[in-house]
């Protein structure tokens, strides 16, 4: 089945005014479930859910039907992703993508767009949609490729039917991407294809060599995302793997070494990358704990030390019920639902 977008006839009055309705619906056995949306900058965060992506979060009604809208995201098309939680409160583990219950799809809006998601014929959830945006459905498009890429694959074993399918599928992949005229979703292509953990990484080492997509996408992302982190992420990851590409292929011993420091020098640029990020999220936690009583900040060092309530109730001398207060102000003045949030905020 092709998945394809429903162009509105409508906008509403608030929609006009720059204002976002994410809207939809989903099993009435999820009522009472939280559903988030979060927002995907990072492209190679794209396959399962991170809790530092989630912008907001609402509660499925009696009958199925969630609703997200505000004014608060970017003008300009980004990834989304609703994720309605189906873990139980025991198994609150979704955030690190090990929940089985949990559903969600990917999809391209700004802040003046208004998508639906109905059930479809079939009556799945989560898997058609209906938008403003010409570009929302695009991701479940290339999804769809991806399944055929894989039936293709399963066909035959040997190594010469991998190759010619590679070939194919690099062509169809990127082909669908141009035409789409979407970056978004070319970058969305480029994590799959470009994924250490897939078949299709050394042909994509391969790939680099052979053809200009990649120099041309890296110009699309320019003209149209100038500023996005994604884009300096795209263009510090292509340069190093060009390199690497081209690094065993035979040249004067001249170009050995200019090739080496330039491919340290891109790779320093991915460390620094990296520790700033990491370096954010710790001060952010810092500033949190401060913000915390002394009490509720010794609670979160034990929950750390991986204390249960009633050795916490032990260590502190008090009682069993004093601790799950506790706990239960930290959810609600940190905005979370379980230990393993507080574990993922304040580790070291």
């Amino acid at each position: 089945m092709r998945f394809f977008v429903l162009v509105l006839l409508f906008l509403n009055t608030s929609a006009l005014m720059a204002q976002y309705h994410f809207s939809g619906e989903v099993s009435k056995e999820n009522a009472g479930s939280p559903i988030y949306l979060s927002v995907v900058e990072d492209y190679r965060k794209s396959s399962r859910v991170y809790l530092d992506q989630i912008v907001k979060k609402t509660t499925v009604d009696s009958l199925g039907h969630f609703q997200f809208e505000g004014n608060n995201l970017k003008t300009d098309n980004r990834i989304y992703r609703i994720h309605v939680d189906g873990c139980s409160e025991e198994g609150a583990q979704h955030f690190l993508g090990q929940c089985n219950n949990s559903k969600s799809v990917l999809f391209i809006a700004n802040n003046k767009d208004t998508v639906q998601f109905p059930t479809s014929f079939e009556n799945q959830a989560l898997c058609t949609i209906a938008s403003t945006n010409p570009n929302s459905s695009l991701l479940l498009e290339v999804q769809l490729l991806k399944e055929q890429m894989a039936y293709d694959f399963m066909e035959y074993h040997s190594e010469a039917n991998k190759k010619l399918n590679l070939e194919k599928w690099f062509d169809v992949l990127q082909n669908f991407g141009k035409m789409a005229q979407e970056p978004l979703a070319e970058l969305f292509i480029y994590d799959f294809l470009s994924d250490k953990r897939n078949e299709t990484y050394g042909f994509y080492l391969q790939n680099l060599g052979r053809t200009d997509y990649y120099d041309r996408l890296s110009e699309r992302l320019q003209s149209v995302y100038p500023n996005a982190s994604f884009t300096q992420e795209y263009l510090a990851e292509i340069s190093t793997d060009q390199e690497l590409a081209n690094f065993n292929k035979p040249k004067s011993l001249q170009w050995k070494w200019p090739v080496l420091i330039l491919l340290l020098l891109s790779l320093m640029g991915n460390v620094y990358f990296f520790l700033n990020r990491k370096k954010v999220a710790k001060t952010k936690g810092n500033s949190l704990f401060q913000r915390l009583t002394p009490q509720e900040q010794k609670i979160v060092q034990l929950i750390l030390m991986d204390k249960s309530n009633k050795e916490i109730a032990t260590e502190l001398f008090v009682s069993l019920s004093t601790v799950k207060t506790h706990i239960n102000n930290l959810y609600k003045k940190l905005d979370i639902s379980s230990r393993e949030e507080i574990v993922l905020l304040f580790k070291k």
